[in-house]
């Protein structure tokens, strides 16, 4: 037996669904309605993409960071003496996967002319590759050349291009912590060999960090022990989960550190910037809302003599109200439905289009002399999907409420009198 819809339902999918008579009457009412259901479309397909966009720079500069930085830092105040008991004590975990000690601080590199602030860190090359990714791609060969006590060091690919040294080259590290003399105080300076460079793709730490052996880096800075140990996770969105666990694990002794808290500054930036941009590009949304109201208080003013019709019939207010807001809600989700899919195909093959878009006109989006990157990223959220278009269908209603409300407001008499 076939589901028998109420009338309301069906008098107002019928104006939403208008023959071809109705049409050529009324055209520019038509016309209005395909344009609110293309401005919807089109601001829930914009909202969808560039947000996928930027949830894909978002990872995609979060990674390689991560392939630098350590997923979790794990502090002993006065230095961690004992660094293997520790490590084996946080990978009890199961999602601790690694770790390796070291010592970190800022000094002065120096070249003929050249002078530049720089990160020294001091690794164990023999664990250093199982919490830096993108020390897999050095050769074994060159980070057995950061033996303790030969001075060498690795420095990141665009601080040798500033500096002008390669593999070879020597270089002058002037500590910040200096030596007290009778003539005062002398900044400690040593010379290194650069023994390699590396590439990590983030162009801060291509261009800052200095890597060499933790017993010479000790020796630079005068420590007596490793600074912290960094740890790799088997899941790096999971870190501060993680990071809760080993606190309660080693105790009150220990301070331990995610990467979400040392890098607070710059994903508080991007998510204040994704909240901006959901804000200002709803806006497109606001106003094909607002051609939905004009669609909607035109269409009343043209059915005027169906709603009388209807009232003398016995219709309720209310159920003429239902009839206008099935057609404005109607309206609003065919336009949401179209841009949700319009976006998500965007967003899922955004390189193919952005290729035609290069090829079509002669430029490229991202060099990749610039970005290090020559592909647009986009990383797909379905909680975004799923949030622009509930806000797109709730926008899409309010905005049949006014027009509705008029509409049950229509007056038998008076709407019939020039009939």
């Amino acid at each position: 037996m076939p589901i028998q819809l109420p009338f309301e339902f069906q008098i107002g999918l019928r104006y939403t669904r208008a023959g071809r008579r109705a049409r050529r009457r009324n055209g520019f009412i038509s016309f209005i309605s395909a344009l609110s259901v293309a401005g919807i479309a089109l601001g829930v397909a914009a909202l969808i993409t560039v947000l996928s966009v930027m949830n894909g720079f978002q990872k995609e500069v979060r990674d390689r960071m991560l392939g630098v930085l350590s997923h979790i830092e794990v502090f002993e105040s006065g230095g961690v003496t004992d660094t293997a008991t520790l490590i084996a004590k946080a990978r009890t975990n199961p999602r601790v996967l690694a770790g390796a000690p070291f010592v970190a601080g800022q000094a002065m590199l120096t070249r003929d002319e050249t002078v530049r602030g720089v990160i020294v860190r001091g690794i164990d090359p023999g664990l250093e590759p199982q919490v830096a990714d993108f020390l897999r791609a050095v050769p074994g060969a060159t980070l057995a050349q950061l033996a303790p006590g030969q001075f060498g060091v690795m420095i990141g690919g665009e601080l040798a291009r500033q500096a002008l040294v390669g593999p070879g080259d020597r270089i002058t590290l002037i500590a910040p912590q200096g030596t007290m003399t009778p003539a005062g105080v002398v900044p400690r300076l040593r010379q290194f060999t650069v023994v390699g460079i590396f590439e990590s793709g983030h162009y801060e730490y291509d261009s800052s960090l200095v890597l060499m052996n933790i017993e010479d880096a000790g020796r630079l800075f005068r420590a007596q022990a490793a600074h912290g140990l960094r740890l790799k996770t088997s899941d790096m969105l999971a870190a501060p989960a993680i990071a809760g666990e080993l606190s309660a694990l080693l105790g009150s002794n220990y301070f331990v550190r995610d990467w979400s808290r040392e890098n607070r500054n710059w994903f508080a930036a991007v998510q204040i910037e994704k909240r901006m941009m959901f804000i200002i590009l709803m806006l497109i949304i606001a106003v094909a809302a607002f051609n939905l109201v004009s669609m909607l208080v035109m269409t009343v003013t043209d059915k005027q003599a169906d709603i009388a019709i209807l009232r003398t019939l016995g219709a309720s207010p209310r159920s003429v109200m239902k009839i206008f807001i099935v057609q404005g809600a109607m309206v609003g989700l065919l336009g949401t439905a179209l841009g949700v899919l319009l976006g998500v195909l965007l967003a899922l093959n955004i390189d193919t289009v952005v290729g035609a878009i290069e090829t079509a006109f002669g430029f490229q989006v991202l060099p990749k002399g610039v970005y290090f990157i020559n592909q647009l990223p986009s990383d797909l959220h379905w909680d975004d999907v799923i949030a622009i278009g509930s806000t797109a269908c709730v926008l899409a209603f309010a905005s049949t409420l006014y027009p509705s409300w008029r509409a049950s407001r229509v007056r038998p008499a008076e709407a019939l009198r020039y009939e």
